[in-house]
């Protein structure tokens, strides 16, 4: 069945009357946003939604206001901040904390992608992939949602489907025959005769009863051609279906047939393994409930006297709900709801009967859970991202305040190399370009990332690097160098001038994972007539920890669930 229409009033799509319209749209938006991979002109949204241009403007400038959308130009684009919605229903779910190790450990192990998937109505959704860098490999995110007929895990969860299940199914297959509702998987052939539709429709619930019947099930090239995968069920201690997890493969390397006849007894020790994790996990005693989000009802007052009627409160409130949900919040009545929010019982009342009408949302008796459908609010395509795209624009804003040019860099053996930058125009300007590579002791890129290293690590780099001087005032002595990266630890910043060139002074912080490690460092780096030392400390530190803050935000968010490459 084609999903609910998020962009017309309650009236028209069926909606309750308590359901708030408002919260519909700014839904209706972030998913268009993700289905154009992140980035709409304000115009498509308003043709691809249906609202007035005034509407758009107003919820792309609340969304913005919120930090999920950055309004660059005339365009609208979703950043990292907007998988904390994502994040919410991962980490309320817990089997990815559970089980990615092992699905990483595996994927490892038989240099393949591994990927666990979840089923959404007659759908299935990925909720994590470990994926292997070849020219021909998986390219499917976490909250890609993918017609269950067409997949190895479809056909186990259809295995278990009731009557009214498999009506669904074929009531949305009879309205979309080219699975144009599924923007993750090539579309069918148009025009497909019925007949041909029927057989595939016959084949799935053939597939289906024999994945119950053998308890694993093979995708021979249902999405594409070449694609194979084989998918054994992960159940919970209750005997209900947790996931499914799947080893996926190309046909250069595997047939159907030679995947499931070697790596099927891996694959059911693998399972067993995460199995055993969810009996510990349901075993371990309950841990007190994590701490809830910060009121909401203040911000949202603040922000609707900055901004007026350019902000909608009841969207910003509607989302929020969302990320009352977590670890430790799995379920939650209408109380805790408004509690964690700081809402009013009707406010938070409203938002999930509408998140409900929607599919975000589903009850049982009076508490409410997330449903995997919060992953298409804009994770599929941010789950990709790399730190220097998130980098990027608080580079961009970084160099346009202090009007010098700002980098990313991480380390690289005993290097550093840039892998993100936003150069400035000057007659007389720093010109270095993305991958280049520097000595890491004479940087204060360099330094700043060394100064987060152990002590005895940072010294043994040092010795190991045998630095040598690049001009009259480069500092190669060991022993000098480990006092420069002590003081740089201590400050939290690298500073250095005429070391790596003549004329060329940098400032530099360290940008730090959700875990603490250093794994990247920004500067700002100018000609030395430009600002003293002491003007760098005073003016453009200040600006460049903001933008690091900003970034480090992002990259926590973005990499709670997902792997996001340094490069």
């Amino acid at each position: 069945m084609p999903p609910t229409d998020t962009t017309t009033p309650p009236a028209a799509t069926g909606a309750p009357a308590e359901a708030v319209t408002p919260l519909m749209r700014g839904i209706a938006v972030l998913r268009r946003l993700t289905d154009a991979d992140g980035t709409l002109s304000l115009s498509e949204l308003e043709r691809a939604t249906g609202l007035a241009r005034s509407t758009v403007d107003r919820v792309t400038a609340t969304l913005a206001r919120m930090g999920f959308v950055r309004l660059d130009g005339r365009d609208a684009v979703l950043t990292p901040r907007v998988m904390a919605l994502g994040n919410a229903y991962l980490a309320a779910l817990r089997l990815p904390g559970l089980l990615g190790g092992h699905a990483d450990a595996l994927a490892d192990a038989l240099d393949e992608s591994v990927s666990l998937a979840v089923p959404d109505r007659d759908g299935i959704r990925f909720l994590h992939q470990a994926t292997r860098r070849r020219a021909m490999s998986l390219s499917f995110r976490i909250g890609d949602l993918l017609p269950a007929e067409r997949t190895a895990p479809g056909a186990l969860f259809a295995a278990e489907w009731t009557a009214a299940e498999w009506a669904r199914w074929r009531e949305r297959r009879a309205a979309d025959p080219e699975d144009r509702g599924f923007p993750a998987v090539p579309p069918r052939a148009p025009g497909r005769a019925a007949s041909e539709n029927r057989f595939d429709d016959d084949r799935f619930e053939a597939d289906a009863r024999q994945a119950r019947e053998q308890g694993w099930a093979l995708d021979d090239q249902l999405i594409e051609p070449g694609l194979v995968a084989l998918t054994v069920p992960v159940r919970a201690p209750d005997g209900s279906l947790a996931c499914a997890a799947s080893v996926v493969s190309h046909t250069s390397r595997h047939s159907a047939a030679s995947l499931r006849d070697t790596l099927l007894p891996r694959l059911r020790e693998t399972v067993d393994t995460m199995e055993q994790a969810l009996r510990q996990a349901a075993e371990a005693p309950r841990q007190a409930d994590a701490p809830s989000p910060a009121p909401l009802a203040a911000w949202t007052a603040a922000s609707k006297q900055e901004l007026g009627r350019e902000f909608i409160e009841s969207l910003a409130r509607g989302l929020t709900v969302l990320t009352a949900f977590g670890e430790g919040r799995a379920e939650l009545t209408l109380s805790a709801a408004a509690e964690a929010t700081g809402l009013a019982r009707a406010t938070a009342r409203r938002a999930l009967i509408t998140l409900e009408h929607l599919g975000y949302v589903a009850s049982e008796g009076r508490t409410f859970h997330l449903t995997p459908r919060v992953l298409a609010l804009g994770y599929p395509p941010l789950s990709r991202t790399s730190l220097p795209q998130i980098a990027a624009p608080h580079l961009a804003a970084l160099a346009a305040r202090v009007h010098d040019s700002a980098s990313l860099a991480t380390l690289d053996g005993d290097d550093i190399r840039y892998t993100a930058r936003v150069a400035t125009t000057r007659v007389m300007s720093v010109n270095i370009t993305v991958g280049t590579r520097l000595p890491a002791y004479a940087t204060a890129l360099g330094r700043a990332m060394l100064a987060g290293l152990p002590p005895a690590e940072r010294y043994a780099r040092l010795t190991r690097s045998a630095p040598r001087p690049l001009t009259p005032r480069t500092v190669t002595a060991p022993d000098a160098l480990a006092a420069l990266l002590d003081q740089a630890a201590d400050q939290g910043y690298g500073l250095v001038e005429d070391e790596l060139e003549e004329g060329l002074r940098s400032i530099a912080v360290p940008v730090r994972s959700g875990t603490g490690e250093v794994v990247a460092a920004v500067n700002v780096a100018m000609h030395t007539v430009r600002r003293t030392p002491e003007e760098c400390v005073t003016d453009v530190l200040p600006e460049l920890r903001a933008a690091v803050t900003g970034i480090e935000a992002d990259l926590h968010i973005a990499g709670r669930f997902a792997h996001i490459p340094l490069t």
